[in-house]
């Protein structure tokens, strides 16, 4: 495990080195960080990353977006989600594979009583429509591991909410 400051990132470009496949789930919430700092974290940190990531030898990378990601959103969220996949699938990986899951299921340290709310009511619509609006974080864990280890369908392959939900259960 290497510590980075995102900061400066390219001064750690040795942490990158010697990788075949890159895993990024890094995030955070307007509420926490800002709308500047969510897209600082959100979109050129991963952005960033990815590109070290290519240039010591990454040759899959899994990103973790966000169900609705869309570059041309009006919604600032979905819009920097939709940007990042773009800049990701830029960098020129031999293959890329994007997860959009829907709202994430866990546990957190940080109270977020909103987040605790949706996620009660999502855990009960979870038992009539499971794959529909949300998803544990355990199997989006399990679904980017098993991306790596089947073949993919392509050079890019996004795969959302149900699609994570089948994976993960694989």
């Amino acid at each position: 495990q290497a510590v980075v400051d995102f900061e400066r990132l390219g001064e750690h470009a040795a942490a990158f080195q010697g990788h075949d496949v890159g895993f990024c789930c890094l995030g955070t919430t307007r509420a926490k960080a800002g709308a500047d700092g969510f897209v600082r974290v959100d979109r050129d940190y991963v952005a960033q990353a990815a590109e070290l990531a290519r240039a010591g030898g990454c040759k899959h990378f899994v990103l973790q977006s966000s169900q609705g990601a869309n570059a041309q959103s009006r919604f600032l969220y979905l819009r920097v989600k939709g940007e990042v996949e773009n800049l990701v699938q830029a960098v020129g990986f031999d293959r890329c594979t994007i997860l959009r899951p829907a709202v994430l299921l866990c546990k957190r340290q940080e109270s977020r009583p909103m987040e605790w709310i949706t996620q009660q009511f999502l855990g009960v619509v979870a038992r009539v429509c499971p794959t529909a609006y949300s998803v544990p974080v355990e199997t989006v864990a399990r679904a980017m591991v098993a991306s790596v280890l089947q073949p993919g369908t392509g050079k890019v392959d996004v795969l959302e909410n149900r699609a994570i939900h089948e994976l993960g259960k694989a």
